[in-house]
């Protein structure tokens, strides 16, 4: 590498720490503007709001970013005045001052390939903030400009505020500045040394911790197993006594001498064993305690404080509270609780949706909280801590909580429930309507609320790393939201259950319950066997089959279950037998293979061989497509077995939602199994993952038209004896000879057919669904 390439390095490096340097002063900004702004500590919180822009200024200038320079020096200045009691920090010049944090921001997350060119890109939003904070720090019309002295800082040279439109818009100063001079900070007593480790590395080194974890356990059954042999070679010297004890009476004496010569080895080698046995164990317990040590300081290096992604809501939740003329602060607890970098970056986005959520839906306006005697500023809690090795984050607010009244209104408007249902909903049922997709209690769309999708995103976030999402609220005191999270997505805790053979790995935490039923508990139902628990009617289904396993051969009259779901629909599924709790370390599976159906990871066991780790969210949907479609495995008193009835499968192939949902319906009313493609190419891949006994397609899609797909399914010696109707809105003869020249076995024009002219046509080509 040449010099100007080792210096290129050099500059990126430096400019990487800037980045980070700027993010962390933005950050110190603005909680300094926040606490300064509720009238807390002005003294206190102008020593550091000045030392922050004096520490960013300096930054900026080792990496020649002038106009960074120049919003830092202004903002000091600021701070310096307000410090010697000439200029008073009130809302409007907070205002502004913000502006000058938001700059900082930008500049934080600037790309580095770009970060050069931000002095001139932003030049003009540059002058209009000095100008602002010009008219704030300046005397009246036709007084002298205002000399700043600033003796708090060594090194820090002062100066005369300038009007920024006399200066250059991008190599100008705010103060005429002498050559940078060493800073003195505070340093700490201890600092701690800081190196600069890539995620990637770090993750690496996660993998090899975790995997080391795993290997260690293996000594626990090898020492299962010694502790058998030294069971085995005790009988056998008790055999061998008994022996030598029977030829006592030879007269010869040289058949017992044996015999004692054998007994000696036998004791010794039974002391050699034990021995040997004693310092296995002792190396068992030693290495899974280094293991389990080191595993944990890995762990820890991939732990941030909370406060690292939270520490930009208070100033979130200030301006949303002032937008809508509210008074809200924001109040964080624990910000020191560590938590996963992975879950703390997937934290970011529905923590935002629940604040705003919690300023818009929850705290009242000044006056209405004057009216129920509460204080003017309302308050919500942001609150992460370790509880029972989950991680716990609550977001609570003080205000009016949810009306369940209007709730209950909501869901009988939106036809999610009859009457009947609706008034016999418990609290708990009714707020769990909060968390479905596009359900809202707001009238009115605004661009804070009222789509319904802030707590389905919270929702999908915590099912999406296995965990629990709890809703809760009192009448006129607010809304609690609580989001139990493992401590990390490296380590699973599962249950291991055994389906034809093969181990399966179910989350603990997603899972409600695992037990034995009694074959003589299980009632059937239109052809369907349910179980009682906890007061409700529980669906039963074979592992076997929504695994696509080999048939069951269950043994014993208790079946082994394990229960799904939540309070909107509950499954038990039956497997072969539990193999009890394991600490799993997550393995991702290769990118190659897709997305595994019902599968989300992998594992290795403690005797290396691979577990499967199941999708929970996935398998419940195939649950849920087995019960509405059929046919389901039956549960017996003495077996399980597949129903020998099998209907005939067809695929609807169209591009227009109305469409496909109309032929799914019709198709399912006469008693076939319908399912649905959105385009060609995903019909193709509908054909090579399933198996269908007819394609009904439409002409003109995207990606792959429905000509296309006939003559890929006939050119397919796998598929070419399935029949292919084409369902198309064009009717001329050529474009009716073009389908049946690529394969059709059918052409229907929509403009023509009606329901009963496509199930003719299906039956002319399948028969009817049961033959």
């Amino acid at each position: 590498m040449n010099k100007r390439n080792l210096s290129d390095a050099a500059n990126l490096s430096m400019l990487e720490l800037f980045s980070a340097e700027a993010e962390t002063q933005a950050a110190i900004l603005t909680s300094g503007l926040l606490e300064l702004e509720r009238g807390h500590g002005a003294a206190q919180q102008l020593e550091i709001l000045m030392r922050a822009a004096h520490s960013f200024k300096g930054a900026a200038r080792i990496v020649s970013l002038q106009a960074a320079v120049r919003i830092a020096h202004a903002m000091e200045d600021c701070f310096v005045l307000a410090q010697q009691g000439m200029l008073a920090l009130r809302q409007p010049e907070i205002d502004v001052l913000f502006r000058g944090v938001d700059l900082i921001l930008q500049l934080s997350k600037c790309p580095e390939a770009t970060i050069a060119r931000w002095d001139s890109e932003h030049a003009d939003e540059i002058r209009d903030f000095l100008n602002a904070l010009l008219a704030l720090t300046t005397a009246p019309a036709g007084s002298q400009p205002t000399t700043v002295s600033r003796p708090a800082i060594p090194g820090s040279p002062a100066g005369t505020v300038q009007p920024v439109n006399s200066l250059p818009a991008t190599t100008g100063t705010w103060l005429p500045e002498a050559p940078s001079q060493a800073i003195t900070t505070r340093v700490s007593p201890a600092p701690e040394r800081v190196v600069r480790l890539t995620a990637e590395n770090l993750n690496r080194l996660l993998g090899l911790a975790s995997e080391s974890l795993a290997e260690s356990r293996w000594l626990r059954p090898f020492a299962a197993s010694l502790q058998r042999l030294k069971r085995q070679h005790t009988e056998l010297s008790e055999k061998v006594d008994n022996l030598c004890q029977g030829f006592k009476e030879d007269s010869s004496g040289h058949a017992e001498y044996q015999f004692k010569e054998l007994s000696k080895k036998v004791a010794g080698c039974e002391q050699l064993l034990a021995d040997r046995l004693q310092e296995l164990e002792v190396f068992d317990r030693r290495s899974a305690h280094l293991s389990q040590q080191m595993y944990l300081e890995v762990l820890r290096t991939r732990m941030r404080p909370f406060s690292d992604g939270v520490s930009h809501f208070p100033r979130m939740v200030r301006d949303l509270a002032r937008a809508e003329g509210k008074e809200v602060r924001l109040e964080i607890v624990g910000a020191n609780t560590q938590v996963d970098r992975d879950i703390l970056e997937r934290l970011e986005s529905p923590l935002a949706h629940l604040l705003r959520n919690a300023v818009d839906h929850g705290c009242e306006t000044p006056e209405q909280r004057q009216r129920a005697g509460k204080s003017v500023e309302g308050t919500i809690r942001l609150e992460a801590r370790h509880s029972a090795g989950m991680l716990l984050v609550t977001v609570t607010d003080d205000g009016a909580g949810v009306q369940l009244e209007r709730v209950r209104e909501a869901v009988l408007k939106r036809g999610l429930a009859t009457p009947a249902v609706a008034d016999r909903l418990t609290e708990g049922e009714l707020l769990d309507h909060l968390l479905l997709p596009g359900f809202t209690l707001k009238k009115i769309v605004t661009e804070t609320s009222g789509r319904g999708v802030g707590l389905d995103v919270v929702q999908h976030m915590v099912r999406s790393v296995r965990g629990t999402l709890r809703v809760s609220t009192q009448a006129g005191r607010g809304l609690r939201v609580q989001l139990q999270l493992p401590l990390t997505l490296s380590v699973l805790r599962a249950l291991l259950v055994e389906v034809a053979g093969e181990p399966y790995a179910f989350p603990l935490t997603q899972i409600t319950r695992a037990l034995n039923v009694d074959r003589a508990d299980i009632e059937t139902l239109e052809s369907r066997h349910h179980f009682h628990f906890g007061g409700q009617q529980i669906g039963l289904l074979v592992a076997h089959q929504v695994f696509g396993c080999s048939g069951p051969n269950p043994r014993g009259n208790k079946l082994p279950v394990v229960l799904l779901g939540d309070s909107n629909g509950q499954y038990g599924l039956v497997v072969d037998r539990f193999l009890g709790e394991r600490e799993l370390v997550v393995q991702a599976l290769d990118p190659r293979l897709g997305k595994v159906k019902d599968i989300s990871a992998a594992a290795l066991m403690e005797d290396g061989s691979p577990v499967l780790i199941v999708d929970m969210d996935d398998l419940i949907r195939s649950i849920e497509k087995l019960v509405r479609e059929g046919p389901l495995a039956q549960v017996q008193h003495n077996s399980l077995e597949l129903i020998d009835r099998k209907r005939k499968r067809v695929l609807a192939v169209d591009d227009s939602l109305t469409v496909r949902e109309l032929v799914r319906k019709l198709l399912a009313s006469r008693g076939y199994v319908a399912d649905v493609a959105v385009d060609g190419m995903d019909g193709w891949n509908a054909m090579r993952a399933g198996h269908y006994d007819l394609v009904i397609t439409d002409v003109d899609m995207p990606r792959l038209g429905g000509i296309e797909l006939a003559a890929l399914i006939k050119k397919d010696p796998q598929f070419k004896s399935v029949p292919v109707m084409i369902v198309s809105y064009k009717d001329g003869e050529e474009d009716r000879l073009r389908g049946l020249e690529a394969g059709a076995d059918y052409y229907i024009t929509k403009g023509s057919f009606h329901d009963e002219t496509l199930l003719q046509a299906v039956v002319d080509l399948i028969g009817d669904p049961d033959t």
